[in-house]
């Protein structure tokens, strides 16, 4: 599918909820992705984009902002605190705060630094125990934490379930949101993110249906 029939999906999701004048960053997942199909999305004028791993991001992105302006790149995969400098240092979005001991390592470089992406909590609306984020009933206190640190808390994020209607999960996240005073919802991917428009969704990762299926070695 083209980014241009993504786009036009976007833009029909958001009519269907009355959601004409609001912004939806869409973000290309790019990882595991080879870089001919990254610079031909680049080369659609498109300049928002998701990877997982800090590693991956560090030896893919410089070369790619040296060519195109205007790159900005959202981290949506699970952040070690021995790599939060790196990841402060390439990324404009950090979508998976998820614990106590990463929200001080990134207030206390955000101090070294002079500056802090924005940032997101993941939420695990699944309590799933083999997936990272924070419990729904946990999420108003690290909330308030993060806040208290001075950091710049943008919204929540959360992956549904692989076996449940992730609708569900995205209306357990606004409603986490709302009552936080939160504005920003990363929620969404390749098969669902209409349904993520349609309850709010101001942040959506779409990676297959962009790029196709991942490129794995």
């Amino acid at each position: 599918m083209s980014l241009a029939e993504i786009r036009s999906r976007v833009d029909k999701a958001q009519a269907a909820a009355g959601r004409g004048d609001d912004n939806i960053s869409l973000i290309a997942v790019s990882k595991v992705q080879p870089d001919e199909r990254v610079a031909a999305i680049l080369d659609e004028g498109h300049r928002v984009f998701g990877e997982n791993r800090v590693q991956e991001a560090a030896g893919k992105w410089p070369a790619f902002r040296e060519k195109y302006d205007g790159i900005e790149l959202h981290l949506i995969g699970p952040l070690q605190t021995n790599k939060a400098r790196q990841a402060m240092e390439l990324a404009q979005a950090i979508h998976t705060l998820d614990r106590p001991k990463l929200a001080n390592t990134l207030a206390r470089l955000a101090q070294d630094m002079g500056s802090c992406p924005d940032l997101f909590i993941q939420v695990n609306t699944g309590e799933e125990p083999q997936k990272a984020g924070v419990l729904p009933a946990e999420t108003d206190a690290f909330v308030a934490e993060v806040r208290a640190l001075d950091l710049p808390l943008k919204g929540l994020m959360c992956i549904p379930p692989v076996d449940e209607e992730p609708s569900l999960h995205f209306a357990l996240l606004a409603k986490i949101a709302e009552r936080n005073g939160l504005t920003g919802l990363s929620m969404g991917m390749s098969a669902d993110f209409e349904s993520a428009i349609a309850l709010g969704a101001t942040h959506i990762r779409v990676g297959s249906a962009i790029f196709g299926e991942r490129v794995t070695t």
